[in-house]
């Protein structure tokens, strides 16, 4: 199949795949990351879906926003559910019961249902090779659920179960780098993409649809209620994570590592800390230290990111 094209005029004119109706908040990132996805491509593709904001708001009842054959899966095993399709889907190509449509198959998560309660069955998904790709949109805590934080929540967010208050000063932890993990399983394809950066995003996917295997992209969602923001700057926010480079933009292919997207000027990181109401407390007088700590970890993984990516780009000119 050819590659299609990404020209705004003709992307508009294409069929929505998840379409409008749906009760997510207004100003998620969530669906906008999702019509991303399946904008970026023809193929066509089945879906599972992890228990989460995603999945309760696009399917009540009777009502679905889906256009595409959609599984909603438990909180655990979104990646489970659709490594089965994929290898069921094979094993009726195989016996020649179906023709091969070049169906792909893609598993969508958020970070409490892939960094923590769905890890066992995406770590096995990847470990077994099935030919999927599972997509995190990563808002950084559980928001379906009352805001809790997950091992996606970054150092000092207040959240619901980790408070700022006078006994911690929100989450003392710093977060987990699930990006890199997934790229130590040494699957052909990981990347981190920005729905800010939508043909980055999307090039990123058709990549990924290219490559025979599993795949694994992680992509910040932008979330009003959790984040404590505004309602219309998902797209600002999301653009500040990638300028501030607390959300990188890169690649993992074949373990070789290729940042994509460079800002051209690397902003502070208090800069996408401030028009969000979670992180208030951390510029409070006595509270520097933690926008000191948070800036150092940001910096010392963009350093080693971009140390990576030179080594890649070595590799890569031998």
């Amino acid at each position: 199949m050819t590659t299609k094209s990404l020209r705004l005029k003709e992307l508009a004119k294409g069929e929505d795949r998840l379409s409008y109706g749906h009760r997510m908040c207004a100003g998620c990132g969530a669906p906008i990351i999702v019509k991303q996805v399946l904008m970026a491509t023809d193929y066509p593709i089945i879906a599972s879906n992890a228990t989460g904001c995603l999945e309760v708001s696009t399917c009540i009842s009777d009502y679905t926003s889906w256009k595409i054959p959609w599984i909603h899966s438990a909180f655990e095993n979104a990646a489970a559910t659709i490594s089965g399709v994929e290898a069921m889907y094979r094993s009726l190509v195989k016996q020649k019961k179906i023709e091969d449509k070049q169906v792909k198959f893609i598993a969508f998560g958020g970070d409490g249902g892939t960094y923590d309660i769905g890890f066992q069955s995406l770590s096995g998904a990847m470990e077994r090779g099935h030919d999927m790709m599972y997509i995190c949109y990563d808002n950084g805590a559980y928001m379906n659920t009352g805001i809790q934080r997950s091992s996606a929540t970054p150092f000092g967010a207040n959240t619901t179960t980790c408070p700022a208050g006078d006994v911690i000063p929100g989450k003392l932890q710093n977060r987990k780098d699930l990006t890199r993990i997934m790229a130590a399983h040494g699957i052909p394809y990981v990347a981190q993409a920005s729905p800010a950066h939508w043909m980055d995003l999307m090039k990123k996917v058709q990549k990924a649809f290219e490559i025979k295997g599993p795949k694994f992209m992680n992509i910040i969602s932008p979330c009003n209620r959790g984040w404590r923001s505004r309602t219309d700057d998902a797209i600002a926010l999301s653009k500040l994570a990638v300028d501030t480079c607390y959300w990188p933009l890169y690649e993992v292919e074949n373990g070789v590592t290729r940042i994509t997207v460079k800002p051209k000027e690397k902003k502070p990181l208090t800069d996408f800390l401030k028009p969000q109401g979670r992180f208030k407390h951390m510029f409070a007088p006595g509270n520097e230290w933690m926008l000191k700590q948070a800036q150092e970890q940001v910096d010392a993984v963009w350093e080693r990111l971009q140390k990576e990516s030179a080594a890649g780009a070595g590799e890569n000119a031998e």
